[in-house]
């Protein structure tokens, strides 16, 4: 008996926590059936600034696909800026691999003069917010010549210290007998990499690409800071623009925009746990 009102006072709490949490996602889902003028009655009040309070039904009284429509066959910027956030993101993702792992790894199993040094500069890089090297990334992109363009977000996306030091996290826990076994057979050090370092450290690859994307996906700063051309605004920025008069619309492209990110939070929230255990910061 005790041991079910346990149950129950546990329960009860977790699930008035889990309904108050989605009920946006649910605000969200029913508000993309409803038409401009029931938008606009619910949230006048809101957008327009007129007096009382804004009101949201749990379902539309009058359900309708025309803002599906309008946004998915008449508004071609919506895909426009899309694509350009897939070709910003999964860029920098791929950076990150590619140059976040073998650094990782050499932090984690190489001995070198310094390397206590450089990974402190490492950590130190992670931890400053985006206004602290806006203006030097900015005038270093600018002499570049790369200011509004896509490159001004994927290099330094791609060069993230943050994936370094997760991934640095994962290969640590490889036991040094793998290393010591793999130059018994002959293996050079890029071969243990590759044959050893991969494959065991692939939870830490995985957990620093799924947040890598949680990340990039919503960027705002950077995007806005580096990119003039609204042609080549990603998605984050373009929902920006919600007013009374595209509600609808601007509530479906919300929800088309949390899709990618939520599909990878579920398809890796295994790995990301993992991530976040092993780089402690989880207390």
């Amino acid at each position: 008996m005790r041991e079910d009102m346990k149950k129950w006072l546990l329960g009860v709490p977790l699930v008035l926590i889990a309904v108050f949490i989605w009920m946006p996602l649910w605000m969200l889902i029913s508000g993309t059936f409803m038409g401009g003028a029931e938008l606009s009655e619910n949230l006048a009040p809101v957008l327009e600034g007129r007096g009382g309070t804004a009101v949201w039904p749990v379902m539309a009284r009058y359900p309708t696909l025309a803002a599906y429509v309008e946004l998915l066959l008449d508004t071609p910027q919506f895909f426009t800026v899309f694509w350009n956030s897939c070709r910003q993101v999964f860029p920098i993702i791929l950076g990150h691999v590619l140059l976040g792992a073998p650094a990782a790894w050499a932090f984690a199993k190489f001995h070198f003069r310094g390397k206590k040094i450089l990974y402190t500069l490492y950590i130190v890089l992670m931890l400053m917010p985006f206004q602290v090297t806006m203006v030097s990334s900015y005038l270093v992109l600018n002499k570049l010549g790369l200011i509004d363009t896509v490159w001004a977000v994927i290099l330094p996306g791609a060069a993230s210290t943050l994936p370094v030091f997760i991934m640095t996290r994962f290969f640590m826990d490889i036991p040094e007998a793998v290393m010591e076994a793999a130059a018994v057979d002959g293996a050079s050090s890029f071969q243990t990499f590759l044959r050893f370092g991969l494959p065991l450290g692939a939870p830490g690859i995985l957990s620093a690409v799924v947040l890598g994307f949680l990340e990039y996906w919503n960027a705002i700063e950077a995007p806005q800071a580096f990119l003039k051309n609204q042609a080549l605004w990603p998605l984050s920025l373009y929902m920006s623009n919600i007013t009374a008069d595209n509600a609808g619309v601007s509530l479906i492209a919300s929800l088309i925009t949390l899709m990618p990110p939520l599909l990878i939070f579920l398809s890796g929230q295994k790995y990301l746990e993992q991530g976040i255990i092993s780089s402690g910061m989880k207390d």
